[in-house]
């Protein structure tokens, strides 16, 4: 089922405001935009929802260039003269030790993305966050959730395998990879894990599943945030 991208809402509008202050730029100074235009584009949509550490992250890794490349060929329009979006596409696991550089290429691969024109509805999450959001609690539909997260055009996964091992974490490790597998959407998984540990930690279903729907990408063994001068 086709759905109908997010819009501009109030607290992406206010984080898209702040973005421009930050950047010594006034939103009240700008121009006004011809009633019949778009208010905003999608780089600017994505920006208005970067974490700001990320504000100025480009992908760089061939790897991850090459995958940008084939999501962009991928991408439909949804009727004439419409700005094209994900449909169905490759995903990638990206490997390596902390501070390797994986988030920072994750994110920088969506703004290729955005700059490419394509219209994005996107999602970032590290794997303790999003298990943290999916814990039953009262008052609050797990199952909902998981399902929204399922159908995201695009989504960023950090850090997987570094929450703590249970059946839990497992079950909906798996049911989450394989609804993603089945609908052949485009996912973005950093991990500082082996396959082989992977495996171990969440289990054979999600290894085989992560190891056909995924390009592996291996970064060099340089936790960059050790290094000066580099983000």
């Amino acid at each position: 089922m086709s759905r109908e991208p997010e819009l501009l809402g109030a607290g992406a509008l206010q984080r898209l405001q702040r973005i421009l202050a930050a950047r010594g730029m006034n939103p009240q100074n700008l121009p006004d935009a011809p009633a019949d235009a778009e208010p905003y584009t999608p780089l600017a949509l994505l920006e208005a929802r970067l974490p700001p550490r990320y504000w100025t992250a480009r992908a760089d890794h061939p790897d991850v260039l090459a995958w940008t490349r084939d999501v962009i060929a991928r991408s439909e329009a949804p009727n004439p003269g419409a700005r094209r979006q994900i449909t169905t596409g490759p995903s990638l696991l990206m490997a390596g030790v902390t501070g390797a550089g994986k988030t920072h290429q994750a994110y920088g691969a969506v703004r290729a993305l955005a700059e490419a024109g394509l219209v994005l509805r996107w999602r970032a999450t590290t794997a303790a966050d999003l298990y943290a959001d999916l814990r039953p609690r009262p008052g609050h539909d797990t199952e909902r959730e998981l399902e929204t997260v399922s159908r995201y055009p695009l989504l960023i996964l950090d850090d997987l395998g570094a929450a703590k091992a249970s059946e839990w974490v497992e079950e909906i490790t798996y049911r989450l990879i394989n609804r993603r597998y089945n609908l052949m959407l485009p996912t973005l998984v950093t991990t500082n894990l082996a396959m082989r540990d992977l495996r171990d930690q969440l289990g054979d279903r999600v290894a085989s599943r992560l190891a056909e729907m995924t390009t592996r990408v291996t970064f060099e063994p340089v936790d960059r945030r050790r290094q000066p001068h580099v983000v």
